[in-house]
């Protein structure tokens, strides 16, 4: 009945509450940090920050405010006296200075991805006219370290994890004592995580091509290796935080092509493949949480929860994959276009399927801004990049 279990009982809501369908319960205070970062990128292909200024500068203070101990109050705070190289030492820390937590402020873990995609968000905006002069600044200074947190979480193999670099053995996983999560012993290199820290390892040298440089081009070159190297052999990758196939392949592709791989690879070709046997008559593609835990193509795809098999979701990341691998096959991808169309509502929106994410193999994620940000993101690349290529050539 202390003030510090006081504090600890205002949080239960942010973890535990009750919904519409239920008690629900999350691991993290929410995604949010993570659904903004995505929003912006997918605004940004789109050419629709101008349309929705207000709204961009709110996400992009969001995204200052909340880079991990890089603010003013932050490094006041007792966690600042943490980051010094011997308490990171005697304690086992990695460096947090620079990158972006899943959620909040208050969640203040850096974690590969999430400090990736805000990295790429806040390049993408920051020089924007509707963001320059009406924002609080992040200085070079703050990307700097965001970078360096990205390097110093690459793995010896060339990829990245989630949290901290690899340090143990998979034998670790007989002594894995949880009854729901696989996998979790040791933090393992991940196709999405790959993805996200090598882009934005790209996006920054594009930005700073004189920082780091010879570092920032071996780490690009080691992140293809490792992508291509964990590539299955019907083309696809597995995805460890999404349903699941349509997904890692999403990043797979984003990740090779960024990278330098040639359009006309065997790798890309093969991922094309892989998605185009995929999709369903009706235009889209669907998987379920079976895909993850099987670690197989789900059999029935979303029948349970979408339309005729196909998901809102799954369809858009399949096609943001296959526009990015510049894909010949323009009438499928034109069928996969005219679902999402189809399934949008009246008013905009589109409806929350099936789950969308997944966290060690096992636990299910709804992921509400999904059915949104990734819709609008492959409409985006669709009518503003693909098309138009595909017309041209």
């Amino acid at each position: 009945s202390g003030p510090e279990f006081q504090k600890h009982l205002l949080r239960v809501a942010d973890y535990l509450w009750v919904s519409e369908d239920g008690m629900k319960m999350q691991g993290y205070n929410g995604s949010q940090g993570w659904d903004a970062s995505f929003t912006m990128q997918a605004l940004a292909e789109a050419e629709l920050v101008h349309e929705f200024a207000p709204m961009c500068r709110k996400a992009y203070s969001y995204l200052e405010r909340t880079q991990i101990l890089s603010t003013p109050s932050s490094q006041k705070s007792p966690a600042y006296a943490y980051e010094s190289a011997a308490m990171r030492k005697k304690y086992y820390r990695h460096v947090s200075e620079g990158g972006w937590p899943f959620s909040t402020a208050a969640h203040g873990w850096p974690i590969s991805d999430c400090t990736a995609e805000g990295l790429k968000a806040v390049l993408l905006l920051r020089n924007r006219p509707e963001i320059d002069g009406a924002c609080r600044p992040i200085a070079d200074e703050r990307l700097h370290r965001a970078l360096n947190v990205l390097l110093t979480l690459q793995n010896v193999d060339g990829g990245w994890a989630t949290y901290e670099n690899n340090r143990g053995y998979f034998w670790y996983e007989w002594l894995n004592p949880s009854e729901v999560f696989g996998d979790i012993m040791i933090d393992y290199s991940y196709v999405e995580c790959s993805m996200a820290s090598l882009s934005a390892v790209y996006a920054f040298h594009q930005a700073y091509p004189e920082h780091r440089a010879e570092e920032v081009r071996a780490s690009i070159s080691a992140g293809r290796r490792f992508i291509k190297s964990i590539q299955r052999p019907d083309g696809s990758w597995y995805g460890s935080w999404g349903c699941c196939f349509t997904y890692g392949t999403w990043f797979g592709v984003e990740g090779l092509v960024l990278s330098g791989e040639p359009l006309d690879s065997d790798s890309l070709l093969r991922a094309c493949a892989f998605l185009l046997k995929n999709q369903n008559a009706n235009g889209g593609w669907g998987e379920d949480f079976t895909s993850c835990y099987d670690k197989a193509y789900a059999v029935n795809g979303m029948a349970r929860y979408g339309n005729g098999g196909s998901g809102v979701v799954n369809t858009a990341w399949a096609l943001l994959a296959l526009m990015a691998a510049g894909c010949r096959q323009q009438e499928a991808v034109a069928r996969g276009i005219r679902y999402l169309m189809d399934e949008q509502r009246a008013n905009g929106d589109w409806k929350q399927e099936g789950i969308a994410g997944v966290f060690n193999r096992a636990c299910g994620i709804s992921y509400t801004q999904y059915r949104n940000i990734f819709p609008i993101w492959a409409l985006a690349r669709y009518s503003r990049h693909y098309k138009p290529s595909m017309s041209a050539s």
